[in-house]
């Protein structure tokens, strides 16, 4: 199925809509429409492309994350070599994780609660699923204080594996680093859009399969009360970019003109399909 790069197209101007009835010997029908999560367009009936990438394309683009962004140099503006040594050989003794969460980075998702208790409730329930869980921190998160609780910490420690990073340093590195190597099951928890990750792979390829393996990973946190259940997003089975079959198209709909989230997804889709 061919693709182009997602676009708003549909939304910037009205006669755009127009250009694909203007195809000289050719009809096209078009609704607005969604999208089941199955994959399947509840206009026409076609189902969409596939978000998992092939097991071709995993390797590729692992191989590519590690030589280029992993390995590539700019990770030590970033961290050390020696700690991103240390990190390797951690991750290395380590069975797959299930779940990667940038610990500090969930902990702040919710400004008025303690980090440490929002952090643990993420964790105990990621942990009553029976996932192996990897949280990535800073030392400073074990280090007693009225935001991070030493008790609560310890149950953190005790439901995960823990890597905590010197202060100085990043956690993007680490997260893809031990996302890719315990392999395409696992998933990652942060809000962090990895742009600046994106941008250092080095051709447009790249970069798609890049996005389209977040989109396939990334788990977001919709809410969290104290004492209630945390809700996630759930990850979709389909793509989410412009795609056509040569006589229908699949077009994401966004009113507002504004960049989704790799995260989040359209809510109205264009379906075309022509007529015959």
């Amino acid at each position: 199925m061919e693709k182009t790069h997602q676009t708003s197209l549909l939304s910037r101007s009205p006669k755009s809509r127009a250009l694909f009835f203007l195809v000289p010997g050719e009809q096209w029908k078009g609704q607005f429409t969604t999208i089941q999560k199955s994959g399947q367009c509840l206009g026409c009936g076609k189902t969409i492309e596939s978000i998992h990438l092939s097991p071709e394309e995993y390797e590729f683009l692992k191989r590519k994350i590690m030589s280029d962004v992993i390995d590539g140099g700019d990770q030590y503006k970033k961290t050390t070599p020696q700690e991103l040594t240390r990190f390797q050989n951690f991750v290395k003794y380590c069975p797959p994780f299930d779940i990667v969460l940038d610990g500090l980075n969930v902990a702040k998702m919710f400004p008025k609660a303690r980090e440490s208790q929002v952090l643990l409730d993420v964790v105990s329930q990621l942990a009553k699923q029976n996932l192996r869980v990897l949280v990535l921190g800073r030392k400073h998160m074990i280090m007693p204080s009225a935001r991070w609780r030493k008790d609560e910490m310890e149950k953190v420690q005790k439901q995960a594996s823990c890597f905590f990073a010197d202060n100085i340093s990043e956690d993007d590195p680490f997260l893809l680093y031990a996302t890719l190597h315990s392999g395409n099951h696992c998933k990652f928890i942060t809000k962090d859009l990895l742009r600046d990750h994106k941008a250092c792979l080095p051709d447009a390829k790249t970069q798609r399969l890049f996005f389209k393996w977040q989109q396939g990973h990334q788990l977001a946190i919709i809410s969290r009360c104290p004492g209630s259940k945390i809700t996630f997003q759930d990850i979709l089975s389909y793509d989410t970019v412009v795609q056509t079959t040569g006589d229908s198209w699949h077009i994401p709909y966004d009113e507002d003109l504004l960049e989704r989230c790799s995260y989040e997804v359209p809510t109205r889709w264009l379906c075309l399909h022509q007529k015959t």
